[in-house]
């Protein structure tokens, strides 16, 4: 039975009336098009047309057919849909430039498959594990959300500290009824922050994966009368949401290719070159991997922040971790900066096309760094070669547009839609006036 078989066989059987098809503009937000059950077959076989021209940073209004293409392997029913007048599901869907009949240069996961068949042509498969954190926060009166926290927990705190478990295993049910296999699930550092961590896949399907995860997290949330956010620093002073991830490579035999065991590390050549390059190329794909304003306020010093360009095995203050696990099949590296506003596929797209280029060049990594960073002074750091990631999100686009790994990894339409947009942000930030500002000034001058 193929793929589209099986699709049509699971509508019918779990009673399926609606099915959305799912796609992500270049700033990560999920869009989707509702269609009947019935109309499932001709949407796999001809897609489903649509005005690319009003979603953001794809094309201008007289380029503005495009075409949906559901990817039946994505087909999930929604676990949180009301089953009694039938299920809803939902494909994720790649977007086609009518005018070629080819994948759009602008479709963040097309994006993402052009490093992955680059990938492919070096010999390699990737796989990627994410951890995206996240808070819950209570509803005002009038049911907008606010930065409220839902309970007072701390770092794996039990109830009645954490009221959120609930929630949480709600939301681990959800996952797993849309075949996600769910590791651990437990209350973050901060009041009412939280991380769900489920298995690692190839990179496609794990972007795939976090897209799914933030719709989840965020119907689920509201389900319990709570707003679920993945804005990386909604209030100051505690620690922000980061998405650290981890990266491996395989190869065409199945093995992993980051594995030696005669190594200290347990890193064979091709994984120190891959880190090299995550470490050469930080500056540029921070842009992409915290893509927001508010994402520099969690990339300060003092929160447990992965601002410091190093690697390390034994402390949690460098850009990149080497986790403990010595098995061969587990060697992997975690890029630790990534926060969970970013769209995932470009994410994973950048990150790991300046891996490539590490390997690509045979770039020699640095040492590891296993004292405290955090303790460092500037002439410490300085000594040692220890850069920092950019401080403001002006400063991370600017290392993109001087960066042309990166930004071929995304190609040239989503590099200038992307630092268009970022621009634009930057601006309308510095014009804003703060709370900080009015409580500072206000009384003084």
């Amino acid at each position: 039975m193929t793929a589209q078989e099986d699709v049509l066989d699971e509508i019918e059987r779990k009673d399926v009336e609606f099915l959305r098809l799912q796609f992500t503009d270049i700033l990560g937000v999920v869009k989707n098009v509702s269609i009947p059950a019935d109309q499932a077959e001709k949407a796999m076989e001809e897609g489903i047309y649509f005005d690319g021209s009003s979603i953001e940073g794809f094309v201008r209004i007289q380029e503005s057919d495009m075409r949906l293409q559901p990817d039946p392997d994505t087909f999930a029913v929604l676990p949180w849909r009301d089953r009694d007048d039938g299920a809803s599901a939902r494909m994720i869907c790649d977007v086609i430039d009518t005018t070629t009949g080819e994948p759009f240069s602008g479709d963040p996961r097309t994006v993402l498959k052009h490093t992955l068949e680059l990938a492919e042509e070096m010999g390699f498969k990737v796989n990627a594990g994410p951890e995206p954190e996240f808070f819950l926060f209570e509803h005002d009166e009038e049911g907008r959300p606010t930065t409220k926290t839902h309970d007072t927990g701390g770092y794996f705190d039990l109830a009645p500290k954490d009221l959120a478990s609930d929630v949480r295993r709600d939301i681990v049910f959800g996952l797993e009824d849309m075949g996600f296999e769910v590791e651990s699930s437990h209350h973050e550092v901060a009041e009412g922050q939280h991380e769900i961590s489920f298995k690692y896949d190839d990179a496609l399907s794990t972007a795939d994966n976090v897209a799914t995860f933030r719709a989840v997290v965020r119907a689920v949330a509201a389900q319990h009368d709570l707003h679920a956010t993945f804005m990386p620093k909604p209030i100051a002073h505690i620690n922000g949401s980061g998405m650290h991830t981890h990266l491996s490579l395989f190869d065409e035999d199945g093995e992993n290719a980051y594995h030696d065991s005669s190594d200290e590390f347990n890193l064979s050549e091709t994984a120190y070159s891959f880190l090299a390059g995550i470490l050469e190329h930080a500056p540029a794909y921070t842009a992409v991997a915290n893509p927001t304003v508010n994402s520099y306020k969690r990339l300060v010093p003092g929160y447990e922040a992965p601002i410091y360009v190093a690697w390390s095995d034994v402390n949690r203050s460098a850009l990149v971790r080497k986790p403990a696990a010595r098995a061969p099949a587990a060697s992997r590296i975690e890029v630790r900066s990534p926060d969970p506003s970013c769209n995932p596929y470009l994410a994973f797209a950048a990150m790991i096309r300046a891996g490539l280029d590490g390997v690509e060049r045979d770039l020699d990594c640095p040492d590891p760094v296993r004292e405290n960073i955090y303790e460092f002074d500037e002439a410490k750091r300085e000594e040692y070669g220890i850069g920092t990631l950019p401080e403001n999100l002006k400063k991370a686009v600017d290392a993109l547009e001087e960066d042309d790994v990166v930004r071929d990894a995304l190609g040239s339409h989503v590099s200038e839609k992307l630092v268009q947009a970022k621009r634009e942000e930057w601006d309308e930030y510095k014009a804003e006036v703060s709370e900080w500002e009015i409580d500072r000034y206000l009384d003084n001058y």
